[in-house]
């Protein structure tokens, strides 16, 4: 049997999302349990490299699951993305005696645990991220939150929207992947939803369906923009040039990744967690730790990476049925 971990260290990497402090607790409280010395590696990769760490113990990270962002703090690392970066953040790890590392975070990040997996330091990747595109998960900590927080705002803006006679165009995060603004788009009854994944013509899926439902009486209107779409402005203007309906453009930003997690948010990220440690206790490495059919599962980190994930047509279908 491959020897026990004795000492492993959690960072935080990329952009932050709310849960990612409940995956923090778990990892420690967990590892603590077990008689795991754990390290907390401040800004990511970044303190991996430079050596910024401290020890964590229970009070470190008591009262702070309700809390968003993270309590190690995240940044981007330039210089882990070369060779010569990772070679620095594993001479780090053997200096400091560490086994063992959980890296909390998305796609970017788990690139940079495989690379120092390769270099002989075990890492357990746990996703963390609001956009909810790591292939080998069906669930990404944050995502629940973030929706929320979207849901919450547009609910807002539709007040003004209705007052008004007004068409939203608003414009969600999520990178490339329209995850967040299918969901929300279904949640706050838009009137269209524009993806990455959905091929859209402007003047026939958007405008023309405006027109229609305007026809039928409708006077306010909601469009829900993923932002790998972009150009909420030129919407706008396209559309009030188009049916006569004044239109304002509205990029709801980073205050989605911020705020309290939600309880599915706490408890995901408690589950995937707990089950980095239980990888790293009994010597496995290089892996991912995902949800799929609502069960923590995990994965070899190279497979992971090359998983595909794809949007849900059967939920696009039912959006746009529903919308009009």
């Amino acid at each position: 049997m491959e020897k026990k971990q004795k000492t492993i260290a959690i960072l935080t990497s990329g952009g932050d999302a709310p849960g990612m402090n409940a995956a923090i607790r778990a990892v420690v409280r967990t590892a603590l349990h077990r008689g795991i010395r754990v390290l907390g590696v401040r800004r990511g990769y970044n303190g991996l490299i430079n050596g910024d760490m401290v020890e964590m113990n229970f009070l470190s990270v008591s009262d702070i699951m309700h809390r968003g962002g993270t309590v190690l703090y995240t940044a981007r690392c330039p210089e882990f993305r070369e060779d010569a970066g990772v070679e620095k953040a594993k001479e780090t790890c053997i200096k400091m005696g560490i086994d063992g590392l959980v890296v909390i975070g998305g796609d970017g990040s788990y690139r940079g645990a495989r690379d120092l997996s390769l270099k002989g330091i075990p890492c357990v990747g746990v996703p963390g991220t609001i956009d909810n595109d790591i292939s080998s998960t069906e669930y990404t900590i944050g995502y629940d939150t973030a929706m929320n927080t979207v849901c919450e705002m547009v609910d807002r803006l539709r007040d003004t929207s209705q007052s008004h006679d007004r068409c939203s165009v608003v414009e969600v995060m999520g990178r490339k992947a329209g995850y967040i603004a299918l969901n929300t788009g279904i949640g706050c009854g838009a009137s269209v939803i524009l993806m990455p994944e959905v091929e859209c013509d402007i003047e026939k899926d958007v405008i023309d369906k405006i027109k229609s439902s305007h026809k039928t009486g409708k006077q306010h209107f909601i469009v829900m923009v993923a932002e790998g779409i972009g150009g909420v402005e030129d919407i706008a203007k396209k559309i009030e040039a188009a049916t006569g309906i004044e239109s304002r453009a509205c990029v709801l930003g980073h205050v989605q990744r911020g705020g309290a997690p939600t309880v599915t948010d706490r408890v995901a990220a408690t589950k995937m967690g707990y089950h980095a440690v239980e990888l790293l206790e009994q010597g496995i490495g290089n892996r991912v730790v995902g949800m799929q059919c609502g069960e923590v599962v995990d994965y070899d980190i190279l497979e992971g990476l090359k998983m595909v994930k794809t949007i849900d047509m059967n939920t696009v279908k039912i959006a746009e049925e529903v919308a009009l």
